[in-house]
């Protein structure tokens, strides 16, 4: 099942944000998430909030339903941020679930939009997520039609046994038909691993890095995989039916991630996240480690303005009642103090190549940085220049350095 909400408070039913919040957004980037939570298949592993049409009862019609609420909830985020004069939006991400189980056209219908209410940077990044199986060269040439920039594609592994394991239903040679119609639609290609599958050596993880690789794409991310509690996994491995990952083995595949990656010619420019060049770098994403200003679109989406929080509510037919009514689908929302959103600054500048400024921290934490550098958790040369930047072991205990940083 989905995760669990978060703690927080009630929100307005009609989606409006503090004027605070509002406040020189206009100088902020603006970015656009759209969140589809159907699958074909729910993988053991996941805790998305995703649901498969058959759970769901309803069959094809639901997406016509969500799509339509997902239009609805674009003018309620009209509505709400007409105050703050938000300038185009910079970066549109669609993510899920499996955002192609929705025809091109209506995908299309969604970016055309938020062209409408916001406009798109003249250089906007516009991604969605896809299984390798939904995309064709007709499909791929549909959506750079409509204007999406890049594909980012579920490889995971190229090992089936691993697939297996993580139910995922894909043929591994559709991956490489996938990137060549994204490719030859003139997109950008990004591809998702994840490493410490129950059952997966080390040998397994060098050789979907080295499918991934063989395929050239500009961008890779790879993910240790986090068994999280009452997914139909966490139940496999609790019964003793999977062994549980092991923090040394997952270093180690992070450790050959990192070597095959760079001896590829790929950067990190985040800890989990590899690109050839500066260019393809996932600037949505960047967005977010930045604590730029977004809205999540869709049930169990989450957003981000001028240091507000909230959440949408999850199941799809809630969502779709509630934007029904011109009612906001936020569940609740939090409105971080100073010290929470100087804590997640650090929290989250921590994990990018490019560091995060000395000046960032209070007192005790810079002083804390003194002692990272000695332990070869931080790049010292970095720190004389007034950044924290993680060395490859910091990037191993990155939640270690924050702690020091935060509570030194």
């Amino acid at each position: 099942m989905p995760s669990a909400f978060p703690p927080g408070e009630p929100a307005p039913a009609d989606g409006s944000l503090p004027p605070a919040a509002l406040e020189g957004m206009r100088s902020r980037t603006f970015s656009l998430y759209l969140h589809v939570p159907f699958c074909r298949v729910r993988c053991g592993y996941c805790d998305f909030n995703t649901y498969t049409l058959p759970e769901l009862g309803e069959g094809a019609s639901l997406t016509e339903t969500f799509v339509a609420a997902a239009h609805e909830e674009l003018t309620i985020a009209e509505r709400a941020l007409a105050a703050g004069g938000p300038p185009a939006v910079s970066t549109v991400f669609v993510g899920g679930g499996t955002p192609t189980m929705l025809e091109p056209d209506q995908l299309g219908g969604l970016l055309q939009g938020i062209r409408e209410r916001w406009g798109l940077a003249r250089d906007a990044e516009v991604t969605t997520e896809a299984n390798p199986d939904t995309i064709t060269p007709q499909v791929a040439e549909a959506l750079a039609a409509h204007g999406f920039t890049r594909v980012s594609i579920g490889m995971q592994s190229a090992v089936p046994h691993v697939l297996r394991t993580l139910d995922r239903t894909h043929d591994p040679v559709n991956v490489a038909r996938a990137v060549e119609a994204v490719r030859g639609a003139g997109m950008q290609v990004s591809l998702d691993l994840i490493y410490g599958t129950p059952g997966e050596s080390l040998a397994d993880w060098r050789a979907s890095l080295e499918a991934a690789v063989a395929l050239g794409p500009d961008h890779l991310s790879a993910y240790a995989l986090v068994i999280e509690e009452g997914t139909r996994m966490h139940g496999q491995v609790r019964r003793g039916e999977l062994p549980a990952p092991e923090d040394d083995d997952e270093a180690d595949k992070y450790e050959l991630a990192d070597e095959l990656l760079a001896q590829a010619g790929y950067g990190w420019y985040e800890i989990s996240n590899w690109a050839r060049s500066e260019h393809a770098r996932c600037r949505h994403n960047l967005a977010y480690w930045r604590g730029g200003d977004w809205w999540g679109i869709g049930p169990g989406a989450h957003s981000h303005v001028g240091g507000v929080r909230w959440w949408n509510v999850k199941h799809p037919r809630a969502y779709a009642d509630r934007v029904s009514q011109g009612l906001s689908p936020v569940h609740a929302r939090e409105v971080l103090d100073p010290d929470e959103r100087r804590d997640e600054d650090v929290l989250l500048g921590n994990r990018l190549a490019e560091g995060l400024p000395v000046d960032r921290l209070d007192p005790e934490g810079r002083r804390a940085v003194a002692g990272l550098v000695a332990d070869g958790l931080v790049d010292g040369r970095a720190a004389l220049h007034g950044r924290v930047v993680l060395t490859l072991r910091g990037r191993l205990l990155a939640d270690t350095v924050v702690h020091r940083l935060l509570v030194s």
